[in-house]
């Protein structure tokens, strides 16, 4: 991972000196569309990560089962090689015995410092009472570690990726649902994740938030994104590397409390994957419409794709990353029956 972040910060310097901070026009061409799987051996699938393996295969994660909440859900992942995806692989579950199965949530996929790849779930029967686990990789998703619970208080990255620092810090963007409310933090490991320090935001004021995402700029500030009760996305920024952040507040972006997901370009541009409505009266109210967004100071935000637009149905969860071949990928929940999959390029 240290060879990519040398790679990219070159690729970085190259593009500014080249091209500067503009957007100009952005247009955005479409690789590749499509799903991951056509048949699966579940019922409903949700919550979709993406990352880049050492070999250059894009591996996905999201996790499948009856239902949502059902004992049986289990963690599958999938891996794409030039334009063809493996068949979906079962790679954790909540298997206690036979009579004791919890289910699993919200798998995060990351690349550490120390090239092990990591998949980050929660386990248990609810977001309120769940914990955290995770499992290691060190042939690129071919074979797992046994799973391995978090520290007490630690649940790993909630829903989107970590960042890593120049110095090899990790930054797991994280939140609780409890009788309290909902409130984001941020962990941080300097050792590999081998010890965690977690740090609030803005547990004092006036957002609902959870399912931070967190984005870098050249100046070294850090921002994070958050779905909210609000009908906003909310945002705080740090200027100590994530130590403490700034009060929350609302930006110009629509969310029907509903995750997004973000990524730095290595141009220094920001995308977002969002669902550009306010709520209804159902939970997946808001959901049927689903954009891309691009920004150079995450405060002012264009719509430069739109990724679903219908009467009805759910398209949700998003992950998006950028690989080293400057591609963008995109993945989300497909109306919790599916998984879609986009290969972007911006010009």
């Amino acid at each position: 991972m240290l060879k990519r972040m040398k790679k990219r910060m070159t690729l970085v310097l190259l593009v500014l000196l080249t091209y500067g901070f503009s957007f100009g026009q952005v247009d955005v061409k479409i690789i590749e569309e499509g799903f991951i799987y056509d048949e699966a051996p579940f019922e409903e699938c949700h919550a979709t990560t993406l990352v880049e393996l050492e070999n250059g295969n894009i591996m996905a994660a999201w996790f499948g089962g009856e239902y949502e909440r059902h004992p049986n859900v289990a963690i599958w992942t999938a891996e794409k090689s030039g334009k063809t995806w493996s068949d979906p692989k079962k790679v954790a579950d909540g298997y206690v015995d036979e009579n004791l199965s919890y289910p699993t949530w919200n798998p995060v996929l990351f690349e550490m410092p120390n090239d092990e790849l990591v998949l980050f779930y929660k386990e248990g029967p609810s977001p309120q009472e769940w914990w955290g686990m995770y499992k290691v990789s060190i042939d690129d998703g071919n074979t797992w570690s046994k799973a391995i619970k978090l520290p007490d208080g630690i649940l790993g990255p909630i829903k989107n990726k970590p960042i890593a620092l120049s110095d090899g810090t990790v930054l797991a963007p994280s939140s609780v649902e409890d009788d309290k409310g909902w409130r984001a933090h941020i962990e941080i490991s300097k050792d590999q994740g081998k010890t965690w320090q977690k740090v609030n935001i803005d547990h004092e004021g006036d957002f609902d938030v959870i399912q931070p995402s967190i984005l870098e700029y050249e100046d070294g500030r850090l921002q994070v994104l958050c779905r909210s009760k609000q009908n906003t996305v909310a945002t705080a920024w740090s200027e100590d590397n994530g130590q403490s952040w700034s009060k929350l507040e609302r930006t110009e972006l629509l969310n029907p409390n509903s995750g997004t997901d973000a990524v730095t370009l290595a141009n220094g541009k920001q995308l977002l994957v969002y669902n550009p409505t306010t709520k209804g009266k159902d939970w997946s109210d808001g959901r049927n419409k689903l954009n891309l967004a691009i920004s150079d100071d995450g405060l002012n935000w264009k719509d430069i794709l739109v990724l679903e637009d219908e009467n009805e149905g759910e398209f949700s969860y998003p992950a998006i990353i950028q690989s080293e071949d400057g591609k963008i990928h995109i993945s989300y929940t497909w109306k919790r029956k599916k998984v879609k999959y986009l290969e972007l390029e911006l010009n």
